[in-house]
């Protein structure tokens, strides 16, 4: 069976044939690191590590590009005179990267900083200015606007008319229509020139939508397979990438892929109704491949709801694949694994799974399904059944990153969980310290309570703020 995919732009299922024989170019938004990660951005992270690890088993070479934008107006924001907006954003990022470690995501094959792609964006807005799509504030103001009414196409990705798409913005600093959208922000009073860079335009910083369209093309080149990112992003983030990049002679990505969102007791996860949940409140809740196990089991493109007991069962689901494999190893039929799967070794209803576009809830279901034929193999004395079954138990869990004998999980709740939990926890009170510094007690307050909630008792002394875990 051929590997099909939805794509979101065609808003239909269709054949996957990479543009390169053998291989796949895929690019993913990253995380704003602004603030700490929380399970929408795990969640996200994972999708496309599935995919990754998939493409891979069916021989593959994957080529995947995830950003990590350091330079926004809410970095800025978030900036104190203690932890300048470069230094905030470099604290966040290692929050990110060490919540996927614990994860078990892989890293990318380049995760490129915006803060380093400043002359490719530059470029291609000199090019969008000179193809007559976008245009120079004329107030001085030093902003470069995408002129969406030169672009008959601008809504192609989302299906909305311009009209429609306005972001709930007047014209403003020169502006012309609502529905344009700002390449270049000049440099405000009040920022701090670290944060502006010289330009044709004057002093200032890139957009958020250019970003992206400079960096995927910069890795990947002005044609790749797979654009990816969170269904959040549709509008207006993609539907602006696609249509500059376009607008630029770009045929940019040939397929768009949205993951869902998470939502908590029904309620679509939001930070203005303060139901987040951190990725410390969940490595906090869970061993870390049951949070994987949980995160990656519902299909990418559907929401995913974290409840009460939801990481309970999780656990209570995953904890009969372990037993399965403990009753292998007893028999000395336990592959290791570890390495790369032979799609020989899989069931034929995983690989259709995985090949519908990544219809992992199937593909778990053929994995506990081989867990209860081995079981039965077990009870009835056939060996060579249950080795079978071993084996493509093994296989299909390398393929999900879940098998728990793995190097990344070994140990059960694993010295990389602990490290990780170290390490958010102490990034939550450095903010904590910089919160009370500048007399914010409201926000430290917060900080500390969402760290009880998670179990971790803070001991405030002279000599600074120490932590430890709540016995269970």
């Amino acid at each position: 069976m051929k590997q099909r995919i939805y794509d979101t732009q065609t808003q239909a299922l269709g054949d996957f044939t990479p543009m390169v024989p053998g291989e796949v170019s895929l690019y993913v938004c990253g995380p704003t690191v602004q603030s700490a990660p929380h399970a929408g951005h795990l969640r996200s992270a994972l999708v496309y590590d599935q995919f990754r690890s998939w493409f891979e088993a069916t021989g593959l070479r994957v080529t995947l590009v995830r950003n990590v934008t350091d330079i926004d107006d809410k970095t800025l924001a978030g900036a104190t005179a203690d932890e300048p907006w470069w230094a905030l954003a470099y604290r966040v990022e290692r929050e990110f990267n060490a919540a996927y470690s614990a994860l078990g995501i892989r890293p990318p094959t380049y995760e490129p900083r915006a803060t380093g792609s400043i002359p490719e964006m530059q470029e291609l807005i000199a090019l969008l200015i000179e193809r007559g799509h976008a245009y120079p504030a004329a107030d001085e103001s030093g902003d470069v606007w995408f002129d969406t009414g030169s672009w008959p196409s601008y809504g192609e990705l989302t299906h909305q008319r311009p009209e429609d798409m306005a972001e709930g913005e007047s014209p403003s600093r020169g502006k012309r229509s609502a529905a344009d959208f700002a390449l270049w922000k000049g440099q405000k009073s009040g920022e701090p020139d670290s944060a502006a860079w010289a330009s044709p335009w004057g002093e200032g910083r890139p957009g958020w939508h250019i970003e992206c369209s400079a960096m995927s093309t910069k890795y990947l080149g002005p044609t790749f397979d797979i654009h990816g990112g969170g269904r959040d992003l549709r509008f207006p983030h993609h539907e602006n990438e696609l249509a500059q990049s376009r607008a630029a002679g770009l045929e940019f990505a040939r397929t768009w892929v949205h993951n869902g969102l998470v939502s908590v007791a029904g309620q679509k996860m939001s930070k203005s109704i303060g139901n987040t949940v951190s990725a410390l409140d969940l490595l906090s809740s869970a061993r870390p491949v049951v949070v994987r196990y949980f995160l990656g089991s519902a299909h990418y493109r559907s929401t995913i709801e974290i409840g009460p007991t939801s990481l309970e069962e999780a656990t209570a689901s995953f904890a009969r694949i372990e037993a399965f494999l403990e009753r292998a190893e007893r028999a000395g039929v336990l592959a290791s694994g570890g390495e790369t799967p032979s799609l020989d070794d899989l069931p034929t209803a995983f690989v259709a799974a995985m090949n519908d576009d990544f219809a992992v809830p199937q593909a778990i279901a053929a994995l506990h399904e081989t867990v209860t034929s081995g079981n039965q193999a077990f009870d009835t004395g056939a060996t060579d059944a249950a080795a079978r079954a071993a084996r493509e138990v093994t296989s299909m869990l390398d393929i999900l990153g879940i098998n728990p004998r793995a190097e990344q999980w070994s140990g059960g709740a694993d010295a990389t969980g602990e490290t990780t939990l170290a390490a958010l926890i102490d990034s939550l009170l450095v903010e904590r310290k910089q919160a009370r510094g500048a007399k914010d007690f409201a926000r430290a307050d917060q900080i500390r309570d969402t760290l009880a909630a998670a179990g971790v008792q803070i001991e405030d002394s002279p000599n600074g703020s120490f932590w430890t875990l709540e016995k269970a």
